[in-house]
């Protein structure tokens, strides 16, 4: 029974990207979606509460090997903080900024406030980021390669950083193409910022 719902599960995903991807989220409805897959809307429901529950799982879907890729750059075990820390950086900006992430901040944020899409984006996405970095600069102020602080505002520092020469052309959907050079030019002068605050106190001779 399980296998069998897993299956119908993945069609209802196979056909929802596909209308997706035609239409667009506005214009697709869940009525247009149980129709094409067949079976009541009750049932649909039954996997996926809302519209807007159903598109992040598609988008998730497509998205989830870049996004753990891009984390995968976080190095736990590297002596060089700051070289593991423009590695993720490089890795993240280039997730983030790529044509189909940007697609979908700029929904996710339209839609925030009128549907729970923005939450499930921040909450799936950003936080579940954040907390992984979280964790990386835990363990490295543990181990003395950072000065202490509070974890959660150093995570949120650096990703300001990280996006403070791109995120208001992003916002009003005035930024071209983001090219790997730039990536590691800013993810550079990002890291270097905060390492200049937070990096370990220097060591008397």
């Amino acid at each position: 029974m399980k296998t069998k719902s897993a299956a119908r599960r993945q069609a209802i995903l196979d056909i929802a990207e596909q209308m997706f991807g035609e239409a667009g989220f506005e214009r697709t409805s869940m009525s247009e979606i149980c129709a094409r897959v067949g079976g009541s809307k009750a049932t649909l429901y039954n996997y996926f509460p809302s519209k807007e529950v159903l598109f992040f799982e598609v988008m998730d879907r497509i998205t989830e090997a870049e996004f753990a890729a891009a984390h995968r750059a976080i190095d736990p075990a590297s002596e060089d903080i700051a070289a593991s820390l423009r590695h993720f950086g490089e890795s993240l900006l280039g997730f983030l900024y790529s044509p189909g992430i940007r697609t979908q901040r700029h929904l996710a944020i339209a839609e925030s406030g009128r549907t729970e899409l923005g939450r499930l984006a921040y909450e799936r996405g950003v936080l579940r980021s954040q907390n992984l970095m979280s964790d990386f600069l835990r363990a490295a102020m543990a181990s003395g390669k950072l000065r202490q602080a509070d974890p959660d505002v150093m995570t949120r520092q650096l990703y300001a950083l990280l996006e403070a020469e791109l995120i208001d052309r992003f916002l009003f959907q005035l930024l071209g193409e983001v090219g790997t050079e730039e990536i590691r030019a800013l993810t550079a002068r990002a890291v270097e910022v905060f390492m200049a605050a937070y990096g370990p106190p220097a060591r008397l001779s």
